[in-house]
């Protein structure tokens, strides 16, 4: 049943043909796109959903609906809906990974040493490791004098492309304690290098260190200036303002760079591929963007002159608009759903839903606040408080099997300390702590104790409390006056009762 993806990219006219396809799809669903999860008690937004879709989808089962973004659907349900879902399917990007080798012949990615990974996690080790071999293989080809990293953070592919692909690289950061990091750390990486070139007779050989830059990239006109300064030699140590930067310089050691970005954030990415196109020194861009959220929109308030989207031709000749709650929406992964198992999604519904139902009493109460404002994650320290008292619970009604403990989990170590040899206190250790995982495992993957015991009077409890949370949090002074479960019990229907009867 699944619809083939019909559309190509391997021409200008055929990605353009793909571009206006989306923009008619999504075009009549604007309502749906440009809504906020927050104001979905506020605005009513069910009211404007198919109510064939609204009434099978809130019979579903969460496992069915957390497969929606994936573009995987019911055979039982309404033919309409599964066009939607399929069609939507149709018309995504391909996310398939190419192959590196074939794309880039010099790609020869090589596994960090201790040294240079030091800081890093496994996920930025991998992609450290990924994105500099891709771009030294760039650089060789375009026989790049310079490599600019842009938004350089703490100097992690800076230091990489210098120190183990010795290529000249110019490290840029708006953060002045990032520079300072960078520089510390390159200095601790020379010594290593220089030791071990000492340990095997190569002494006399230079070694490439990032130059560092403090500057914000607020615009198109800062990066084209930054890649067309006259050359500096040696280290920027101390961060300076822009106007200093600018007269010293930096890359151009010769006319031939390369940008490169790890998770060049919203508008920078943009920033990059523009300098690519009006300044000839640059010769290529390699950039793994990040936070699409953050681009700035042509016709929204607050945008920037130069706008980060749309940024082509053919987006702007399908006249597509998006907006804050689309762009927000678009960096949701359908991995990421896919991947949640009933609990972790259930959960994840319902701090939506007293999110939304917060929103309610912002509303009628503190009507001064404005619209949507940040709380943080509140939802989530009562969640964990709650399944700490299921844990606990569970550990009663096993109390029978551990009749000498007098404690529950939360005192586990003042139990223990009632056994009398160091090796039963052992054995009866391990087997509490193995008990207390198997009863994490347990919530995890099999969510009947939780659904059970997450009836309407303790969803009630938890929503006056993400309440209460949240108003602090905003600095606002709670009053007897707010009728927490008025609001509560006229959003109840719509916070997955049935969900939890079936599981």
């Amino acid at each position: 049943m699944a619809k083939q993806c019909k559309y190509s990219c391997d021409t200008a006219a055929e990605t353009l043909e793909w571009i206006k396809a989306i923009a008619d799809f999504i075009k009549p669903f604007s309502f749906l796109i440009n809504a906020h999860v927050v104001n979905f008690f506020k605005d009513r937004l069910w009211e404007a959903v198919d109510e064939d879709w609204l009434q099978c989808l809130s019979n579903e089962s969460v496992e069915s609906l957390l497969l929606i973004p994936s573009g995987i659907v019911q055979d039982h349900w309404p033919t309409s809906l599964k066009e939607f879902v399929l069609t939507l399917k149709s018309l995504v990007y391909p996310r398939e990974q190419a192959d590196l080798k074939k794309v880039f012949p010099n790609f020869q990615p090589t596994s960090l040493n201790s040294v240079l990974a030091q800081g890093m996690n496994l996920k930025k080790k991998h992609e450290v490791e990924v994105l500099s071999a891709i771009v030294s293989s760039a650089a060789s080809a375009m026989r790049a004098d310079a490599v600019i990293d842009v938004g350089a953070g703490q100097g992690y592919l800076a230091q990489v492309l210098a120190f183990e692909h010795q290529l000249s690289v110019v490290a840029i950061d708006a953060c002045s304690h990032h520079g300072k990091v960078t520089n510390a750390r390159a200095e601790r990486i020379k010594k290593h290098y220089m030791a071990q070139m000492r340990k095997f007779g190569s002494g006399n050989q230079g070694l490439n260190v990032p130059q560092t830059i403090t500057c914000n990239i607020m615009s198109l006109e800062t990066l084209k200036s930054l890649t067309t300064m006259s050359s500096h030699k040696g280290d920027v140590e101390q961060p300076k303002p822009i106007e200093q930067d600018l007269e010293l310089g930096l890359a151009g050691r010769g006319s031939s760079l390369v940008l490169a970005g790890l998770h060049a954030c919203g508008d920078l990415s943009v920033t990059m591929l523009k300098t690519l196109l009006e300044c000839e020194e640059v010769r290529a861009v390699i950039s793994i963007g990040c936070c699409y959220n953050l681009l700035s929109e042509e016709g929204f308030t607050n945008a920037q002159i130069q706008y980060g989207f749309p940024m082509s031709c053919g987006v702007k000749s399908v006249y597509l608009s998006l907006g804050k709650s689309s762009r927000d929406l678009a960096c949701q992964s359908a991995e990421r759903w896919k991947s949640l198992g009933k609990d972790a999604g259930l959960h994840n519904f319902e701090l939506h839903a007293f999110r939304a139902a917060f929103q309610m009493v912002l509303h009628k109460y503190f009507p001064e606040v404005g619209t949507s404002p940040s709380i943080g994650r509140q939802g989530k320290a009562l969640r964990r408080k709650q399944q700490r008292k299921i844990i606990e619970s569970e550990l009663q009604a096993e109390e029978s099997t551990y009749s000498d403990l007098p404690q529950m989990a939360c005192n586990m170590d003042e139990a223990c300390s009632v056994t009398h040899s160091g090796e039963s206190e052992a054995v009866n250790t391990s087997g509490i702590r193995s008990d207390v995982d198997a009863l994490f495992t347990k919530m995890s993957l099999h969510t009947g104790s939780t659904c059970e015991r997450t009836t309407s009077t303790d969803k009630y409890s938890l929503f006056e409390k993400f309440c209460q949370s949240g108003l602090c949090r905003l600095g606002l002074k709670p009053s007897d006056n707010i009728n927490f479960h008025g609001i509560w019990k006229g959003v109840e229907p719509y916070v997955g009762n049935r969900i939890i009867t079936k599981c």
